[in-house]
């Protein structure tokens, strides 16, 4: 499926994985409306093609009037790549105590509740566009984890919910084959993006010394450049798909 000319929503588009995707998706001749909270908006650079909007994705009413403002562009909504979440840490038992329940909701609702909210809203409006060869409309790419397979010590909240993406993939895609719309998901490893910026030089050459090969973090540029593969292939569908240099994490 060809990018050029169409509009395209990618969440937590304000930097890391989604700025990348925002970014290449838009070099393409894409018109990309970048969601991500307010905060995090205000401090996004400036990119030709890109409109940022203030969105909190697990609000309906917000991703709502987004999704509608990408499909008011006068392109055809054809693309939705979802790499919005968060990751906090924190162990089921600990000398703190019981790992706190709502932190736990939280993650989940961010992680696969908001992504679950953004692909049905997404799919209304993009099963309206006219169909392409084969009867396709677009494609919808989530962000999973490896830790959804690889879990690591502390990574209850986290993994529980990028695993319910990963369980979310091949039914999302049966669903909505009948609209002609692909849902894939890609499984990052350690990617180099701001959530690693504030840890010291020494701690994120351990992480790379970890990766099978090629021995380094991922790029972000990297799991963009995979976004537009994906939706360039279009028999490619209900995968997912890891990008992590052969990584499998140890317990810790």
């Amino acid at each position: 499926m060809q990018i050029d000319g169409t509009a395209a929503i990618v969440t937590g588009g304000a930097s890391g994985l989604g700025g990348a995707t925002a970014r290449a998706l838009a070099a393409q001749g894409a018109a990309v409306f970048a969601l991500d909270l307010p905060a995090a908006v205000e401090q996004a650079p400036a990119v030709d093609g890109v409109t940022y909007l203030g969105t909190d994705v697990t609000d309906p009413a917000q991703v709502e009037a987004s999704v509608a403002t990408a499909a008011a562009s006068g392109k055809p909504l054809r693309v939705v790549v979802n790499c919005a979440g968060i990751g906090p840490s924190a162990r089921i038992l600990s000398r703190k105590g019981p790992h706190d329940l709502g932190l736990f909701r939280k993650v989940v609702e961010v992680n696969l509740i908001g992504t679950f909210n953004v692909v049905t809203l997404a799919a209304i409006e993009m099963a309206k566009a006219e169909p392409l060869d084969n009867d396709q409309r677009g494609v919808i790419i989530n962000t999973a984890s490896i830790a959804a397979f690889d879990g690591q010590i502390g990574q209850a909240a986290y993994a529980a919910s990028k695993g319910g993406v990963v369980g979310l993939t091949l039914p999302a895609a049966r669903d909505l084959a009948g609209s002609g719309i692909r849902v894939l998901t890609i499984a990052p490893g350690i990617i180099d993006t701001p959530m690693l910026a504030t840890v010291s030089d020494e701690f994120r050459a351990g992480l790379a010394e970890g990766v099978p090969f090629p021995k380094r973090l991922g790029k972000p540029e990297e799991y963009a450049r995979l976004a537009l593969s994906i939706i360039d292939q279009d028999y490619l569908n209900g995968e997912v798909i890891r990008l992590d240099g052969a990584l499998r994490m140890a317990p810790r």
